[in-house]
């Protein structure tokens, strides 16, 4: 039993990293990514993950993963996106796409109510919010938010097909459950005690090995079903044109003029700065300084008209 034990331990690992080589430089991929943009809560909806129409057919090895001949697999998408529009009522909108995001089945990752400044420096609020949507409802969420705005200034949207990942992590977890479920019957026929130690040991490691893959592959089918939305919800007073009277620059004057009151406002700030805060401490440190200054150089004078008698008393007497 002694021979044969490590003679099939040795035999499991090897089956296990030969048929893993090709998904273990994807968990590298995975983590170098960083940590998921969201955590999904475990409370959250989970539903089928967001797919295309057509299936995907991968012929040969999946990533040299698992030596898998044809891997039929619904496509994998992860669809974000980042929507930053102008409204007359910054709170209003923000609490109504928070419902929204509820009501379609998903959920509010973050949100964020702060102060901004139009170009006079007037106090206008401002939000970010970061909303999940299941995915096959991206584009009406989207609709929903763009409706009734004064603006929409900027719309990115991004997809991401992870499905050759998720084959790869598929492939993975089937060869190391099949080592786990080898190991698990050569511990129970295991009488030595040195044997079933290194049996257990090795039923914890690739225990480890199955949740950690388990879970990369929740992050993919979470991130698929449900999209992200980052929202910018900016105040309609923030981009007020310039107004001169019923006169109503645009184009290249307006940005004359708008440059214009930046240096003008610019140029009174360095002023108040000069007088309140430089000048002061120019007069504070100069002052002591320059007093210090003139009373050594009424020192050195002194010196040196002494040395100028003491010369001349000098010449007198060699004189004599």
């Amino acid at each position: 039993m002694k021979r044969i034990l490590p003679f099939s331990l040795i035999v499991i690992a090897a089956i296990v990293l030969s048929a893993c080589g090709g998904a273990a430089s994807e968990q590298r991929s995975f983590y170098s990514g960083g940590a998921p943009e969201y955590i999904l809560p475990s409370s959250a909806p989970m539903e089928a993950p967001m797919v295309a129409a057509e299936e995907a057919y991968y012929e040969g090895d999946a990533g040299s993963g698992g030596g898998v001949a044809a891997a039929n697999v619904e496509r994998l998408i992860i669809q974000n996106a980042d929507v930053a529009i102008v409204v007359a009522d910054v709170e209003t909108r923000m609490d109504a796409i928070q419902k929204m995001a509820e009501d379609m089945g998903g959920f509010v990752v973050s949100s964020n109510l702060y102060q901004s400044y139009t170009s006079d420096y007037t106090p206008v609020p401002e939000a970010t919010v970061t909303i999940r949507v299941p995915a096959e409802r991206l584009d009406e969420a989207l609709e929903k938010i763009k409706t009734d705005v004064v603006e929409v200034q900027s719309e990115n949207r991004s997809g991401q097909d992870v499905t050759a990942q998720y084959v790869d992590l598929k492939s993975r977890l089937t060869n190391l459950e099949a080592a786990e479920k080898q190991l698990s019957e050569i511990l129970e026929t295991a009488t030595e005690t040195e044997d079933v130690v290194n049996v257990f040991n090795q039923l914890v490691y690739y225990r480890e090995q199955i949740e950690l893959v388990k879970g990369q592959m929740k992050y993919y089918e979470e991130a698929a079903a449900l999209s992200a939305v980052n929202v910018r919800i900016i105040a309609e007073e923030t981009i007020q044109p310039i107004q001169i009277g019923k006169w109503e620059p645009k184009g290249v004057a307006r940005d004359a003029i708008q440059d214009l009151i930046f240096f003008y406002q610019d140029f009174v700030d360095f002023v108040i700065r000069f007088i309140i805060y430089t000048l002061p401490v120019w007069i504070t440190v100069g002052v002591p300084l320059y007093l210090i200054f003139i009373g050594l150089r009424w020192v050195f004078r002194k010196l040196r008209g002494m040395k100028k008698v003491e010369k001349k008393v000098e010449e007198v007497e060699e004189k004599k």
